[in-house]
């Protein structure tokens, strides 16, 4: 009894012995220079709060025009930047768009100032200048010292809490600044309506509505304060301060409760030299009921160290379901701090109790779920989802849960094709939730209702209102003259109708299987010929005239070319080969696509293109491109696709503050470099296979949910060493270029003999 007892005992020490400390390599500041648009403050893996600073005040000027960078500061921060703003509660991550940024919160000392200031005189507001000397950036934690304040910074979460710790100087004039007026994306005058609530003298509730990129969104919070504040205030636009709306009780002082549009408060302390004032700060999606609770279940105790530590915890977990060991410590750092990007979101969206406002803005409860939000799918659908299915096939199994919600909500029975915090912001392109649906059920990750799933994905492709379909459905593909991006619609719309029909093939549902085969042939139809290219028809089936295959304006498609899009068809690598000329000519399309110079037009052309992230004509830092590199492997030369890939993880991702060449678009480009790091890639989900390309880790071990462990190891690798000579899977030869999922899943090991000669035979 007693070794059994001691043996219970030290195995938790033995299992958290057995996970490495991947926390180190980690470098939240990664993405945060340029475009890729990533932010380094304190969250937990898939967490509701993403706690972390703003560097700009996206604001209106006097005379009402807007004087912010709303693309640039997608994330809130950019390093260039030398003053911090505030931290504020909710961001994005690698986003092209921009929204959140809720509920700044901003220390001071000095007279009270309830203004931002500008970058160039932060002394004539709140915000501070900062130095990057005197900032860390962790999973988990984040700290900064504001120089014009003398205040420490630091901050940490749980997956609804947010927590604040500030180290003051010995002041007799202190504040926290709780400006509910900022926010990302705001202009067209985001805020509809917020409210703040004292009830007591350490304890705030309160909601902000808003009307930006989600039309309709409020967000409740409740904050708790460490110590007791001394006084506080509130300001509306007017500039009144504590009005209001009867006039029935003494306002002239510390009054309640306000609500407009442009409230400000602040709350003021003493403080002695050193002293630390804390701040608990939650989220809810339903009430600041829920708020409440959900603070006082995650963080009952002010033990910041603690929560820090917690939340650490759980990042090393989710680093330690892949252990890499890399040639470099530069390639270590980009593996770990891509996983940490691809947790980042979908985020939890819902209280403790499964409580969340859904789509049709009631409120819902989950069963046996957890519910999920921020669902960048037109991005996710290539790499992130299923990689997911790899390493989180619990979670993508309810987020799949979360779509479905989101279906049975909607009045236009459409699954997700944008969506957060209760809203559908119809961005961007395609229906790719069936992408993610398919992956998982051919993937054998279904613990939901197939059928239903399968028949939601066919209502939605079937909706004769969305984007063009009632003309692809009629015509087989889009007028140009009729729906704008056509050919970039009919193309991914072509590949969303074979996950169908993938989906429908599995489950022997053979009507639905033949309707949307035959749908997935219709990237056949705006395919020309003559120019080799895939070009816009127009409704009276004549090709658009002015056709230019540079061109990204006017031509029919979006965020790419002709180029780009004209090898989009991944669920028939084979056929488009063929379609496009055959094997040989088709490999020198490629090779002028990553060897063709730009010229300066393309670039001038739109403010979304920069140089970053492009190589030739590839363009990496936009999705459409991220299968190409694999598509040698279905001509006569795949050795050229182990050569590209790895050119791609060498330049486009780099362990430094610009060291991503594009928006990372919710983990989608974190999850490209792990696929392609390991070794393989999906370049059709739906489909039960990986493309085989060349791994830059020495070995890898996969801890898989299902108790198996499936390894990666090389042979000779090196810098240099980029061509695959053979490959053995559980020590037998593995043939052809494909890798099943099965196989990984499975568990066992794939060993990669690698050389500085390709094999070309």
């Amino acid at each position: 009894m007693k070794k059994l007892l001691l043996a219970i005992f030290l195995l938790p020490l033995f299992a958290s012995a057995q996970e490495k400390n991947f926390i180190q390599f980690v470098k939240p500041l990664i993405g945060t220079q340029r475009m890729g648009h990533t932010y380094p403050g304190a969250t937990v893996p898939f967490g509701s709060v993403q706690l972390s600073p703003e560097t700009d005040t996206l604001s209106y000027e006097k005379n009402g025009k807007y004087n912010g960078d709303v693309y640039k500061y997608c994330a809130g921060y950019q390093y260039d930047d030398k003053t911090i703003v505030g931290f504020s509660h909710t961001h994005f991550s690698g986003t092209g768009h921009s929204d959140l940024g809720d509920f700044l919160i901003m220390p001071t000392t000095g007279p009270l100032q309830l203004n931002p200031g500008t970058a160039d005189h932060p002394e004539n507001g709140y915000r501070s200048k900062f130095s990057h000397a005197n900032e860390i950036a962790e999973p988990a934690y984040y700290k900064v010292k504001l120089d014009d304040h003398a205040i420490l910074a630091e901050l940490t979460a749980t997956t609804r809490v947010g927590f604040h710790q500030y180290t003051f100087p010995k002041s007799d004039n202190a504040h926290i600044i709780f400006d509910l007026t900022s926010g990302i994306y705001n202009y067209e005058n985001k805020n509809v309506w917020t409210f703040v609530r004292v009830e007591n003298d350490s304890t705030i509730t309160g909601y902000r509505q808003t009307n930006g990129w989600a039309r309709t969104r409020i967000v409740y919070f409740a904050m708790k304060f460490s110590k007791p504040f001394k006084e506080y205030g509130f300001k509306n636009q007017a500039n009144d301060v504590y009005k209001g709306f009867w006039r029935k009780f003494d306002q002239s002082k510390n009054f309640p409760e306000i609500a407009g549009k442009q409230i400000k408060a602040w709350f003021d302390f003493n403080t002695e030299g050193g002293e630390m004032i804390k701040i608990k700060f939650a989220l809810s999606p339903v009430s600041t009921e829920g708020a409440l609770k959900n603070l006082q279940a995650e963080i009952p105790h002010w033990d910041f160290d603690r929560v820090k530590r917690e939340g650490q915890q759980q990042w090393n977990k989710e680093l330690n379901k892949i252990k890499v060991e890399s040639l470099t410590n530069d390639e270590q750092i980009n593996f770990y701090t891509a996983m940490y990007h691809a947790f980042l979101s979908p985020t939890t969206y819902m209280d403790l109790d499964g409580s969340y406002k859904g789509l049709d803005q009631n409120i819902h409860k989950t069963e046996n779920f957890t519910n999920y939000t921020t669902f960048s799918l037109w991005d996710t659908y290539r790499a992130l989802h299923p990689f997911f299915n790899l390493i989180q096939p619990k979670r993508n199994q309810d987020m799949i849960q979360s779509m479905m919600a989101h279906y049975d909500q909607s009045v236009h029975k459409m699954l997700p094709v944008w969506s957060h915090y209760a809203n559908e912001n119809w961005c961007m392109i395609g229906y790719h939730s069936v992408s993610v649906i398919a992956d998982a059920v051919i993937k054998d990750n279904a613990n939901f209702d197939a059928n239903k799933a399968l028949d939601a994905c066919v209502t939605t492709a079937r909706n004769q209102y969305y984007d063009g379909l009632s003309y692809y459905m009629k015509m087989g593909y889009i007028p140009e003259d009729k729906n704008s991006s056509s050919v970039s619609k009919t193309l991914e719309y072509a590949y969303d109708d074979w996950c169908i029909a993938q989906m429908a093939k599995k489950l022997g549902r053979n009507d639905i299987y033949e309707e949307f085969i035959k749908r997935s042939e219709n990237y056949k139809n705006v395919y020309d010929s003559s120019t080799g290219y895939m070009r816009s028809k127009l409704n009276d089936g004549t090709w658009k005239s002015g056709f230019d295959a540079l061109s990204t304006h006017g031509q029919g498609y979006i965020e790419g070319n002709a180029w780009n899009y004209s090898l989009y068809v991944p669920q028939n690598p084979a056929q488009m080969i063929e379609m496009m000329g055959g094997k040989d000519r088709f490999t020198k399309h490629l090779d002028s696509l990553f060897s063709m110079h730009l010229p300066d037009e393309f670039f001038a052309e739109t403010e979304d293109i920069t140089r970053d992230g492009i190589i030739g004509n590839y363009v990496h830092g936009n999705e459409p491109a991220h299968h190409v590199a694999y598509l040698y492997n279905w001509t006569n030369q795949p050795w050229k696709t182990q050569d590209k890939v790895r050119m791609i993880l060498k330049h486009q991702y780099k362990p430094t503050p610009d060291g991503l060449g594009g928006n990372d678009d919710c983990g989608q480009m974190s999850a490209w470099y792990i696929f392609t790091s390991l070794g393989f890639y999906p370049v059709a989900p739906g489909s039960d296979e990986y493309s085989i390309g060349s791994p830059v880790v020495k070995s890898a071990e996969l801890q898989l949910e299902n108790g198996k462990t499936f390894s990666i190891a090389t042979v000779n690798q090196s810098e240099k060493n980029v061509y695959v000579q053979k490959i053995e899977l559980n020590g037998k030869p593995l043939t052809g270029y494909a890798l099943k999922h099965a196989d990984i899943m499975n568990g066992g090991k794939l060993v990669f003999y690698m050389s500085a000669k390709p094999k070309k035979k």
